[in-house]
This record gives structure tokens, C-alpha cells and sequence, in this order.
């Protein structure tokens, strides 16, 4: 498990109405902060602020087709190359990370097939390097972003 520390990350929040909202900075608009959002944006300025990924190579709610079926992706960030780099699955907080979590990120790798994966809750992390489909790395830390 990694442990990755959102205290110092400051999402861009307003409160039009009854909702919080929180602006997204990879699809520029706002959105309605629910709890899987939430861990979503943090994990996007994660991504940007603190592990220095490209916001232009990032992508986020992306409808793919997995078998016959309409999916969206929560996060994939791509290489330099436009190649799919790593594949996040964000789940809401009392969600844990599971073996059915794992499957469902897994049903999108088929799609996807990217380098890296990543599951998280904002409280349980797992990144995975899949570059070698024979024998899947358990990560430590996040990759850094060298491509």
C-alpha cells in the first residue's frame, strides 16, 4: 500500500447553491463534489502538483467499451506517445479497495492496456507496474513521470 498524504492539496471549490462544487482542472468545468469525485480531484492535483504528471496527458470520465458494455475510466494518463500509461480507479472513501475493485479496473485494462494501475480511496492506495504482463510489481511509491 502507498501512502499518499492530500493535506496539502487545495481543490478550487464554490457553493452556488445547495452543492458544493469543485472545478476540474483536466475537463475545465465544474462538477457536483461527491465523494468519489472528491478523491478523484484530489488524486488529479496529486498527479499534477505533487508527482509533476503533464495535466495536457491526462484524461478523465472517458467512456470506453468494455465487452458490449459502455464503461467510463476515471483517470488514465498517457505517454509522451499518446500510449495509454496509467490506468486509476478512485473510489469514494468508504469504499474499500478489493478483489472486486481490482476486477473492475482489470475489465478496463482490457480496454485500455496500460503500463501502470492505480486504486485508491483517498485512504488505501495500490499502483502496480504491468509492463511485464507475467509478473505484475506490487509498487511501493507512485511511478515518476519520465516518459
Amino acid at each position: 500500500m502507498i501512502a499518499i498524504d492530500f493535506s496539502d492539496i487545495q481543490l478550487k471549490l464554490s457553493k452556488p447553491d445547495s452543492k458544493t462544487n469543485v472545478f476540474d482542472p483536466v475537463r475545465k468545468k465544474w462538477l457536483v463534489l461527491t465523494p468519489e469525485e472528491h478523491i478523484r480531484q484530489y488524486m488529479i492535483q496529486h498527479l499534477i502538483q505533487v508527482m509533476n504528471y503533464p495535466v495536457a496527458l491526462l484524461s478523465v470520465e472517458k467512456t470506453i467499451t468494455v465487452g458490449r458494455l459502455k464503461k467510463r475510466f476515471d483517470i488514465v494518463v498517457y505517454s509522451r506517445s499518446h500510449l495509454p500509461w496509467m490506468l486509476v480507479e478512485c473510489k469514494a472513501p468508504e469504499v474499500p479497495i478489493t478483489e472486486q475493485t481490482l476486477r473492475q479496473l482489470l475489465n478496463y485494462q482490457g480496454t485500455v492496456q496500460s503500463d501502470f494501475w492505480l486504486l485508491t480511496n483517498g485512504h488505501q492506495t495500490f499502483c502496480a507496474d504491468a509492463r511485464d504482463k507475467n509478473e505484475i510489481k506490487w509498487l511501493n511509491s507512485l511511478p515518476a513521470y519520465q516518459l
